[in-house]
């Protein structure tokens, strides 16, 4: 059997990177025939029990599904390269459009606490995700992640909605780029588009916003490492910028543009704060290139926690100048620091500003191209969608496939829809995810299987419900009573109880062996929390927006990836007792030829 599986390996190694065979896309025994497709659609209930009861592990993630890529990723990152990673991917659009957009329309001059409120979320989402990155060194992220702790099922919904953030993130940064070039070319921010009859948010075709995403996804499938270089000098020149804004800013501020402060009440810091989580939404990447680090357990923390830090304190300062220097009413929403600076005399700066926007959002595109590759080569092993596109190319070193499929469907919907329609579904999606990891790291801390009693696994499902349910309830009251406060009497103490319930009733199951979150359960707890609050400050449209894609994506779970990752699962397990049987046999020869 060793030697047939052997022989097996030699195969694949032999076999061409570039090949379109139905076996590549489709080769789950379910669909190797109409009959055996039929078989499968009759055992839907029975399997998607099986999936959604069933755990991944630590191994099987870190060892197994790696060999599904057929090469390795070329480990040749540090912590320098992640914290510029961390900068690059996550400085760009978000700051520099949405910063105008939102002060403009829904929160004035307080547009610097939305900044800090999403900060704080988004930090709490970096503790959760860097210990897991640390434990679990693969390029899936919290897929990988979700898929050890709660299972196939909710790992498969959140894995939908990384391919949505992704494809989304990309095209929403794309189309402000090209806003941000007219306006360096001294035009309005739409010029370059082309004005057609179609309906309101799809009517502006942008061609630049394809090629700069061709561009840059051509760029992150030659090299990771080359990819790294080219975003070090871009992001430098970037953080010129950036200080030239803050400092320049301050130097031109007038405080009476800070009057009135809240003009549009309280709610509009927390509804802009929903949509400006969108400008941290990047960071998540990095925890994509852990099987590219050369020491994870050591680089990883401080590319996450070093680069999240630094990002807070620049969004904050950079909202801050931009509301001092102009009166929100009188903001661009599409290209808001540079009008900025020519209205204040400084015409020359606007052209400084457009140029570093660009360069910011150029090194969003380079390391979202290379995050969102990885993420989805992993969701491809596990046979999610076809393993086609979890094959690693052997000269780069790159997941190829996996970032064609990102670039191509995300230059699709940035070329129709405008970028207010995308920001809001984004942050939905975006939001949504990161509570779902906090989740995933209470159930990591307090439940280990076949080591964890049945009446503390209970226990934890039922606190984990009230402090999802509180934090649903108090969200909900905030959107129909935002000046009220007798329902937050009730949810808060509620919350507060659930995640007492879990720090004082259940033991830990699990301690980190590197690094943790502190304070657990209290901040995953938190997170959880916030994430949830925020989901709620959205708008109608983002929720009926994210349903229809929901729907979507559950349609093409019932009829494709269940089947699939059922029978990937299956075969691991006929794998391994092979492998044990044939282990067994070797033994008893070996008994044989020396006998005692």
């Amino acid at each position: 059997m060793s030697y047939i599986a052997e022989q097996v390996d030699d195969e694949v190694q032999q076999r061409s990177y570039w090949r379109w065979s139905k076996q590549d896309f489709l080769p789950e025994e379910s669909f190797q025939s109409l009959g055996n497709y039929r078989h499968a659609l009759s055992q839907t209930c029975f399997r998607f029990k099986d999936r959604l009861t069933s755990r991944s592990d630590d191994a099987i993630e870190i060892v197994q599904l790696r060999k599904q890529s057929e090469n390795e990723m070329k480990r040749c990152l540090n912590w320098w390269d992640l914290i510029w990673f961390g900068f690059g991917s996550v400085i760009g659009a978000g700051i520099f459009v949405l910063t105008g957009q939102e002060a403009n329309q829904t929160a004035g001059p307080a547009i610097v606490l939305s900044y800090a409120v999403s900060g704080v979320s988004a930090m709490l989402s970096v503790f959760c995700y860097t210990e897991f990155a640390i434990e679990i060194p693969v390029a899936g992220g919290s897929f990988a992640y979700l898929r050890i702790e709660l299972g196939d099922f909710a790992a498969f919904i959140t894995a939908a909605n990384i391919l949505l953030e992704s494809i989304v993130g990309s095209a929403a940064v794309a189309r402000a780029w090209t806003s941000y070039f007219a306006t360096l070319l001294n035009r309005e921010s739409n010029s370059l588009r082309i004005h057609t009859n179609l309906r309101e948010g799809y009517n502006l075709l942008d061609p630049i916003a394809v090629a700069v995403l061709g561009i840059a996804a051509t760029i992150a499938m030659i090299s990771t490492r080359k990819t790294s270089y080219f975003n070090w000098i871009a992001s430098a020149v970037n953080t010129i910028v950036i200080l030239f804004v803050i400092i320049a800013g301050f130097a031109h501020a007038d405080t009476s543009n800070l009057k009135p402060f809240l003009p549009f009440g309280t709610p509009g810091i927390f509804k802009a704060a929903a949509v400006v989580y969108f400008a941290y939404g990047g960071f998540d990447n990095i925890a994509t290139m852990a099987e590219e680090t050369k020491n994870p357990s050591r680089d990883i923390p401080i590319g996450l926690l070093g680069s999240m830090s630094i990002t807070t304190v620049i969004y904050c300062l950079m909202a801050l100048s931009l509301t001092m220097m102009q009166k929100y009413t009188d903001i661009d929403p599409n290209a808001a620091y540079s009008v900025a600076f020519q209205n204040v005399g400084m015409k020359w700066a606007k052209y400084l500003v457009a140029l570093g926007a660009l360069k910011g959002m150029t090194t969003v595109l380079l390391v979202g191209a290379l995050g969102q590759a990885r993420y989805t080569s992993h969701i491809a092993r596990a046979h999610m969608i076809p393993p086609w596109f979890a094959l690693v190319h052997p000269k780069t070193g790159t997941p190829i496939n996996a970032t064609l499929l990102i670039t191509i469907s995300s230059t699709v919907i940035a070329f129709f829809s405008s970028l207010d329609v995308l920001a809001s579904l984004l942050s939905l999606s975006t939001l949504f995810i990161f509570m779902m990891m906090a989740v995933a790291l209470l159930v990591r801390r307090y439940y280990v299987r076949e080591t964890t009693p049945q009446k503390d696994l209970l226990k934890l499902i039922i606190l984990l419900l009230i402090i999802i349910a509180s934090s649903i309830g108090t969200s909900a009251y905030w959107g129909l009573k935002p000046n009220g406060w007798v329902g937050y009497v009730i949810t808060v103490p509620i919350w507060f109880l659930g995640t007492l319930g879990i720090s004082v009733l259940l033991p830990q199951q699990r301690k980190p062996k590197v690094w943790g979150v502190p304070l657990v359960p209290w901040l995953p707890s938190l997170s959880i929390a916030i994430n949830i609050f925020l989901m709620g400050s959205l708008g109608d449209q983002a929720f009926i927006r994210f349903g229809v894609c929901t729907i979507v994506m559950l349609v093409y779970y019932f009829f494709f990836g269940l089947h699939a990752t059922y029978d990937m699962a299956h075969q691991q397990r006929k794998t391994e007792s092979l492998k044990i049987i044939d282990h067994e046999d070797a033994k008893t020869n070996l008994g044989l030829q020396n006998p005692v």
